[in-house]
């Protein structure tokens, strides 16, 4: 014991960390040092206050309380509890990027820091959140050639840039904060450059007043939010691990959430019995009825109540047991409790939704207990609900026959082929399409690139099988622990494919990123939840083979198919009508309505990311592969990551090397290759009958396109009866059905521009090669003249890569219609439009068309049905040409008509010698349209009876600036209605022309005061100028964006002297404005009282602004500040539990209010469409839409004229504006209980919201129904 050395263990002394601080003064500069412990971000506030107080002294202030030491400073500065603006700067709040100008001290801007000051920080931060964009719009003005006084452009501009979040302040309690300045007019010779200035702030007095006021408190919205988004993680993760097998790992993943919620005090509770009823079906389908007692069980324990979809799987795991008499005992008990829910049998079949055999086994246990029980399914109520589509019932109920677009022009064979093919592509999941690209003969250089590259490609798809296998292993292996077991992970998600599919995936993606552009590329968090997306759709595919939708779908779409071509056999009316009848007529089997639920955010990131790293880490290329002579192989990663900036963030992205870009390059692939859902269907889509069934037959199609968190807009549409989406659904159902066939001679002159080079002039793109090379820099060069060569440079790579982008795209479309347009089967090949309701997911409420194979312009598309043209078709036709020329706008159409009658050389011409004669088609606003129209007429002419000449193509109508009509509509005002021709006129009244005589006016009284800015644009105020920023007026545009539309018009003006285009689109913006206020006084005050409800709704109430349409289609606007504290972890042992969803998080109030009046005039525009649609398809005519641009048959304008007006009349005869203000009163405003009468700011704010909703706007004395004779309302 004595021989043994005892060792003390050795104490180390902490290591003191320090921090150095650096202080500028204007002469002098001194460095500092202070202990990281002892100096806290807090303590700078003191620092930046004090000046001359040190380090030391800091130190024995350390105890000090902030609050009260900032509350003194205050106090002996002035009586009022505030901190003027002049005493505040960026390091007194530490808050990295906070400006705030000195020189605005004394104005009204104030900070409530009584309490705490760190409170005003908060509100600081929040505002530099906000103004972001106006920050970045700021930063690009400063480098622009402005000749204008700044202080003038900064206040014009300021007048309707409000970025600050105003709250509503009583005037005989509170100062109302304006952000005005007075307007200074300069003369230009005066005018000098210098820096903007920062705009003032416009900050709460109380910063916990929105919390104190709102109707939801953020506690409460926190604990929601967590509950709903775990309720829904786990669900989604339950039905996986059924879907793959894994149900034991499901069960003890819920029980581990359950023994969290009953020991933890601060976890959620799961109170979803659909997390139970899936478990219960999983382990029913395995015939476990002791699993299933155990899990109900579990459910009596929670205290949770079975649902007649527990009750189902109760009963299918009995029908698939041997009878016994411990059966019927058991069955007898669930019989018995379910009496005393109040539920029967009955409701088990009608209120559940069923897979597989389940409906059937169900029953089977069912008939143990009765056995001559039968269910009874209601038929569904097919009628509508919405009062102005009432007389459409009327005529349903009067056996109304319903007219198919495809009848008389398609077989039964042809159909049930094509039926074939579009499910054949839908479970590939893509599309190969051949090129149309003109290449030169194949040589051997381009065999051997294709040789090299196939060989590449085997060994590459050997290489991520393995890779697979190696990952999924490890993955498993990690879950050998409970603790990671019991959670929710990404092992199920990577389970729901075979191993080939998820290869089939990676290859794909290989190809696409080394064909992408070399200067542009996703993010690495995009690339991963596309990737997500991909396996998502193509589990939901196969899990509808696996589960018996995908037969019982082909049974049902063969008769669905059948009474398409003949829709004499069912006294339906429509495609919606028919399917629910088939449904309902085929109950058997799985149900055809089940909602495919979405795997959340970070599931889609998690599986992306997995796949990914096999991308990343296992393919190799060989950098010597395509040279001649290399022998050796070298093998590098094929694939790299880069950081690139975009705006203020940096992003991470993924780059091919530059030999396998090389590679694909070189082997010149003669096909592309098309995501299914990005091409348009062979067949008719599957109409709309719910929210969660349309579109395509198999692939995943959403009724909206709306961001992964905006939920709310989903909840409400589960929440509204299925009747009132009826409208909205009829009238997808009724754009989808027709079908499409390609104007093939169009087509094939498209097809020679585009490879003979291009031309800008008919808007066909050039290729990458027609980019003019950079100049050469020699050493010779000064270094402004390298500067400039650099940049030059630059400039030319940006637009080499613009001109890529276009000619790829202009590629793929004119592949897409080159492929439909080659029919095996017939002489012409027809193709099938899925419309989605796009609801503000771009800010608009309208219908899109997805999956068109070209779009405007050119658009080599027709109807695949031709009508005769009949006495006036041929007429319309030629109406139609001059409108696309744009020469006639102003002329009646009888003189349009006669100028047609003119140019009947002209189109001849066109028709016969598109580009080899005098190209007259060419000088046409719209060319391409123009020319299309001309092979038509000529077609028609030289046919010896144009009344009975089948034609094709499609007459446009467009309304005249269809947003400013539906506003004076609103506001019954007659001046403005007249502008926009809802009202009769022998010549159209052109509302550009009228606005620019308005600014010319305004112009020429400046001039006239000495105004040099005025002179310069004498003669420069054309219709052209300011047409774009008066259509877009009011759909939101800024006052920021109107100016970057009529500087770009200027900037086309050769005559116009450049170095005046931004001073004089700033004047021109500004007038714009006020000219459009003078001519629409009624316009501005509901596009007022719109935005200020919106304020109000989302600043007082803490709520997204919601309304329903005409229609009875609920719309929410998904604009929230989300908590940034929430981000998708990439974990594979563990995914996120929780993440963000608009319904319970704060919304943005500046996007709300200004979002507000545009989106909800694009509501009553949708409206009106699908009420157009509606009635055409009643009437058997064909219709198609995009946006206010009708299309139809030249034989059938007129009568889509009148619809079009009686439609609008019967939209504008409701109380539009007086259902709003009811329907937001009953939703957001407060009721006597809510209000205290103590004269708070709280209170007030109440009342003022409680007072704006019911301050409707007064209204003209337009009489509206003066449209249904206005013969350019549209035209």
């Amino acid at each position: 014991m004595k021989d043994m050395i005892v060792k003390k263990k050795k104490i180390r002394k902490p290591k003191k960390k320090y921090a150095e601080l650096m202080e500028v003064a204007d002469g002098s500069s001194s460095q500092r040092k202070a202990s990281v412990t002892t100096l806290k971000p807090k303590h700078l506030s003191l620092i930046a206050s004090e000046p001359d107080m040190n380090l030391s002294q800091l130190h024995r202030l350390k105890k000090t309380k902030l609050s009260s030491s900032v509350k003194q400073q205050t106090n002996s500065k002035r009586s009022d509890p505030t901190l003027d603006v002049a005493d505040v700067n960026s390091s007194t709040f530490g808050i990295k990027g906070a400006i705030i100008d000195p020189s605005l001290a004394s104005s009204a801007v104030i900070f409530s820091a009584a309490n705490n000051p760190l409170n005003a920080a908060d509100e600081l931060q929040a505002f530099n959140e906000d103004n972001s964009e106006f920050l970045q719009e700021t930063q690009t003005l400063q480098t622009l050639d402005v000749q204008l006084d700044q202080a003038y452009l900064h206040t014009k501009l300021m007048e309707e840039l409000d970025h600050g979040e105003e709250m509503f302040l009583d005037q005989d309690n509170f100062t109302n904060l304006q952000n005005t300045v007075p307007p200074k007019k300069v003369p230009l010779a005066s005018v000098k450059k210098s820096k903007p200035k920062t705009p003032r702030l416009i900050v709460h007095l109380k910063p916990n007043i929105k919390e104190r006021v709102a109707k939801v408190s953020r506690i409460e919205l926190d604990n929601a939010g967590k509950e709903e988004s775990l309720a829904r993680n786990l669900l989604c993760y339950l039905e996986t691990c059924v879907s793959c097998g894994l149900l034991n790992r499901g069960w003890t993943t819920l029980q581990a959430y359950q023994y969290r919620a009953k020991n933890i005090s601060k976890d959620l509770r799961q109170s979803d019995v659909n997390l139970y009823a899936t478990l219960l079906h999983g382990f029913a389908g395995k015939g476990n009825l002791n699993k299933v007692k155990e899990i109900v069980r579990a459910m009596k324990e929670s205290g949770l109540q079975l649902s007649p979809q527990c009750y189902v799987a109760l009963f299918e795991c009995v029908g698939r047991q041997t009878h016994s008499s411990a059966d019927l005992t058991l069955l007898s008990d669930l019989t018995r409790e379910m009496e005393e829910k109040g539920i029967t049998l009955n409701d088990m079949f009608v209120k559940s939704t069923f897979l597989s055999d389940q409906r059937e086994m169900a029953l089977k246990g069912v008939l143990k207990l009765q056995p001559s029980f039968e269910p009874v399914i209601p038929p569904p109520d097919t009628c509508y609900s919405c009062s102005l589509l009432r007389e459409l019932d009327k005529k349903t109920n009067e056996a109304v026959s319903f007219r198919s677009p495809g009848q008389g022009i398609l077989t039964r064979e042809q159909l049930k082929d094509l039926t074939k093919e579009q499910l054949d592509m839908e479970v590939k999941s893509y599309v190969r399409v051949r090129s149309i690209e003109k290449r030169s003969e194949t040589n051997e250089n381009i065999l051997q690139y294709r040789l090299k590259l196939e060989e590449a490609q085997s060994h590459w798809k050997k290489i991520i099988t393995e890779a697979f296998k190696r990952d999924m292993s490890a993955l498993r292996s990690q879950h050998h622990t409970f603790k990671a077991f019991r959670h929710i992970n990404l092992y199920p998600y990577l389970r729901v494919l075979d191993t080939q599919q998820y290869t089939d995936i990676i290859m794909q993606e290989i190809r696409r990123l080394a064909e992408g552009s070399e200067t542009f590329s996703p993010t690495t968090r995009q690339l991963y939840r596309d990737l997500g997306n991909q396996v998502q759709s193509r589990h939901l595919i196969r899990h509808k083979q696996y589960t018996g939708v995908l037969d019982k779908l082909k049974h049902l779409y063969e008769e669905y198919c059948d009474w398409y071509l003949d829709p004499s056999c069912s006294s339906c009316t429509n495609t919606r009508q028919r399917w629910q009848e088939l449904i309902h007529q085929h109950q058997d089997g799985p149900s055809m309505t089940r909602e495919n639920r979405s795997w959340s955010n970070a599931v889609l990131l998690g599986v992306g990311k997995f796949l990914y790293n096999i991308i990343m880490r296992d393919i190799k290329v060989d950098v010597n592969l395509t040279r001649t002579n290399g022998k050796t192989q070298h093998l590098l990663p094929a694939f790299y990551t880069l950081f690139r900036h975009q705006g203020h963030m940096l992003m991470e992205e993924v780059k091919p090397h530059p030999v396998l870009a090389r590679l694909f390059r070189g082997a010149a692939q003669e096909e592309l290759v098309f995501y299914v859902t990005n091409v348009p269907m062979l067949t008719p889509p599957l109409p709309w009958s719910s929210m969660n069934s349309g579109g395509y037959l198999l692939a995943r199609a959403n009724l909206i396109r709306l961001p992964f968190q905006a939920v709310q807009q989903w909840h409400r549409l589960k929440e509204a009866p299925e009747k009132e989406l009826y409208p909205s659904l009829d009238s997808l159902n009724q754009l989808g059905a027709v079908p499409w066939t390609i104007n093939e001679p169009l087509l094939d002159v498209i097809t020679e521009v585009f490879n003979s080079g291009g031309s800008q002039r008919l808007d066909i793109p050039e290729p990458p090669s027609a980019c003019p090379p950079p100049g050469a820099i020699n050493p010779e060069m000064s270094k402004m003249e390298r500067f400039e060569a650099y940049r030059q440079r630059m400039a030319l790579r940006r637009q080499k890569a613009e001109m890529y982008s276009l000619w790829c795209d202009t590629l793929y479309r004119l592949s897409l219609a080159n492929h439909f347009s080659n029919n095996p089967l017939s002489r012409d090949r027809f193709v099938f439009s899925v419309p989605q309701a796009r609801i503000l997911a771009a800010s608009q409420h309208g219908l899109q068309r997805a999956g068109v194979p070209l779009s405007s312009p050119p658009e080599p598309q027709c109807f695949f049905r031709g009508e005769p043209l009949g006495p006036k078709g041929l007429d319309w036709l030629k109406i139609h040409l001059v409108n696309l020329t744009g020469l006639k706008k102003k002329n009646s159409e009888s003189e349009r008509l006669q100028y047609a009658q003119e140019l009947i050389p002209d189109i001849l011409d066109s028709a016969d010698r598109p580009l080899t004669g005098d190209m007259w088609w060419a000088k046409s606003e719209c060319p391409w349209q123009t020319l299309a129209v001309c092979m038509e007429i000529a077609r028609a002419m030289r046919s010896g009876d144009p009344e009975a000449y089948v034609c094709h193509f499609p007459v446009h109508q467009d309304g005249s600036c269809n947003g400013l009509q539906h506003y004076a509509a609103l506001g019954r005002d007659s001046v403005g209605a007249e502008s926009v021709n809802l009202t009769p006129a022998v010549k159209p009244q052109d509302v550009y022309s009228r606005v620019a005589a308005l600014v010319e006016r305004e112009r020429e009284k400046d001039a006239l005061e000495g105004l040099e800015l005025a002179k310069v644009l004498e003669g420069f105020v054309r219709r052209k100028v300011i047409k774009q920023t008066v259509m877009t007026t009011v759909y939101g545009v800024t006052r920021f964006g109107a100016r970057l539309q009529i500087a770009k018009q200027l900037k086309d003006i050769e005559d116009f002297p450049k170095e005046f285009v931004w001073p004089a689109s700033t004047y021109l913006v500004m007038k714009t404005f006020e000219s459009l206020q003078e001519m629409f006084t009624s316009t501005k005050e509901i596009q007022d009282w719109f935005t200020e409800c919106a304020r109000l709704i989302s600043q007082v109430c803490g709520q997204n602004v919601e309304w329903v349409t005409p229609l009875g289609f609920p719309v929410v606007q998904p604009y929230n500040r989300f908590n940034k504290l929430v981000a998708p972890q990439l974990q594979a042992k563990k995914l996120q539990e929780h993440y963000n969803m608009d319904m319970f998080e704060r919304p943005n109030v500046v996007k709300q209010k200004n979002a507000f009046p545009p989106n909800y005039i694009h509501s009553l525009d949708s409206t009106h469409m699908m009420l157009t649609s509606l009635f055409c398809e009643r009437r058997g005519i064909t219709f198609v839409s995009v946006h206010d641009c009708f299309w139809t048959h030249p034989s059938t304008v007129d009568v889509m004229n009148r619809i079009c007006r009686e439609q609008f009349v019967a939209l504008h005869s409701q109380p539009i504006l007086e259902d709003l203000s009811r329907f937001m009163v009953k939703k957001f405003s407060y009721s006597d209980s809510e209000l205290t009468n103590d004269g708070s700011v709280v209170d007030m704010s109440k009342r003022k919201l409680n007072q704006i909703l019911t301050r409707v706007p007064s209204k003209g004395d337009l009489d509206i129904t003066n449209v249904l004779n206005s013969v350019y309302f549209f035209s």
